[in-house]
């Protein structure tokens, strides 16, 4: 039903790039998935049968109601936004790639587990860089049914007078 988070302090504590590393990982609060929520989101974005009507989604390549992957993509969005990933400034993708491996079903709780898997400092613009992000939407079973690798920009610290900090760590 509502959101919880596991990362307690993280909405306090934003990352900015020297603060994020490879293989550093990250862990969302979770979100509990009601058939009411699903079909209201594909009422709205992806009106397929499978996402809107038990019945009709009983003879479907999904065997039962299934949210659509958009739907999870949001509820991931939001679990990384409100604690999983509390980038400063916000999360800003510039390209990644999305894969759906099981559906998402009424009655689910989802979190995400994410992992650092490359930080690049700019080299043109020094008060950002560049993080690839691998994160991983897994229900209550542990069962990934989404997976995003995305490049994230992501600020760089700003020293007191509020010139961009150089260090390269």
């Amino acid at each position: 039903m509502g959101m919880t988070s596991s990362n307690a302090d993280a909405k306090n504590d934003c990352l900015y790039l020297e603060d994020l590393y490879p293989g550093q990982r990250l862990a969302s609060g979770s979100h509990t998935v009601e058939a009411a929520e699903i079909k209201a989101f594909a009422k709205d974005f992806d009106p397929q049968p499978f996402h809107l009507d038990e019945e009709a989604a009983k003879d479907t390549l999904f065997a039962g109601l299934a949210a659509s992957g958009w739907h999870t993509a949001a509820i991931t969005m939001r679990l990384q936004v409100e604690a999983g990933l509390p980038i400063a400034g916000g999360i800003v993708g510039v390209g990644g790639e999305i894969s759906w491996s099981r559906p998402v079903r009424p009655g689910d709780t989802l979190h995400v587990e994410s992992e650092v898997l490359e930080v690049t400092p700019s080299r043109s613009r020094p008060d950002r860089g560049i993080v690839t992000v691998r994160g991983e939407t897994r229900n209550q079973r542990g069962e990934v049914v989404q997976t995003f690798t995305g490049k994230l920009v992501v600020p760089r610290r700003r020293a007191a007078d509020g010139d961009p900090t150089l260090d390269q760590t």
